[in-house]
């Protein structure tokens, strides 16, 4: 099996999921891009290295990425990608700038306002979107702007999925300044601490993310909808998500809180259809 295709099979992601249904040439196009984006969070994440080797090996990445787009990259994927982007005219920038946004991880365990958590948020989530939906094709450059909001949606969705996982590694993306707002310390979060205090900053959050959501439903033109499906699916995907979360009154703690492997087929097979069959 081609690399890309299994590193994005056995990711069991929502994304897998989404763009199953595309076809062929767009849906190996996204493996690709998929799996692009993967290896470069795997550098910072896989492992129990030093921070100075992550930083090396994410150097290195980035550096091997000019030298694809050169066309003497040591790494097939990354010259499989450049073929990519040069095929759907993807610009380089989001490549870029989610390397960035990964290495944001190496250099920040804190976020000590809502703005720098966004610029984050940007760099490790919309960007994928802004690569994706050239491989999706749109008609109107509000498409853009729909990308850029349901990836910033979706990141926080993920955030609030995570507190507990991300908090046992040392990571905190709940801004400081929403912690002092709320009265809940890093302390009340290594107790796991679940309190009113909790529900009421995790509340605050989640508002935001769904902000987000329907900032990106409002950007996107009726005329783009159906070629974005695996984009519409994956914002249904998550939007069910953070209504479990809500549903579970934030209690992140003790309860695994996930969308399953059915209800990701169901929620893509169902967009796909309302858009692919019916909106023709």
């Amino acid at each position: 099996m081609d690399e890309s295709k299994k590193i994005a099979k056995e990711s069991n992601s929502s994304f897998y999921y989404a763009f199953s249904l595309l076809e062929k040439p767009k849906r190996e196009a996204m493996n690709i891009v998929y799996a692009f984006c993967r290896k470069t969070d795997d550098i910072i994440d896989e492992g129990n290295e030093p921070d100075d080797l992550k930083y090396e090996k994410l150097r290195r990445w980035r550096i091997e990425l000019e030298k694809a787009l050169h066309g003497n990259a040591e790494h097939p994927l990354l010259n499989k990608l450049v073929t990519i982007i040069n095929q759907f005219n993807i610009p380089l920038e989001p490549f870029f700038e989610l390397i960035a946004g990964v290495e944001m991880d190496l250099q920040h365990k804190r976020y000590w306002t809502f703005d720098e958590l966004i610029q984050y948020c940007y760099r490790v989530a919309s960007t994928v979107g802004l690569m994706c939906i050239e491989i999706f094709g749109y008609k109107h450059s509000s498409a853009k702007d729909y990308a850029v909001n349901l990836g910033l949606a979706m990141q926080l969705t993920n955030i609030l999925r995570d507190v507990k996982k991300d908090s046992e590694k040392g990571r905190i993306y709940l801004p400081q300044h929403d912690l002092v707002q709320f009265n809940y310390t890093e302390e009340d979060l290594h107790n796991r601490n679940y309190n009113n205090n909790f529900v009421s900053l995790m509340k605050h959050e989640a508002d935001r993310a769904e902000y987000y959501f329907n900032k990106a439903d409002e950007a996107l033109n009726i005329e783009d909808k159906r070629s974005m499906f695996p984009a519409r699916a994956m914002q249904h995907i998550y939007n069910r998500l953070l209504k479990k979360i809500k549903a579970e009154n934030y209690d992140v703690f003790n309860k695994k809180i996930k969308v399953g492997k059915f209800e990701k087929v169901s929620i893509s097979l169902g967009v796909w259809a309302k858009y692919s069959l019916v909106h023709r």
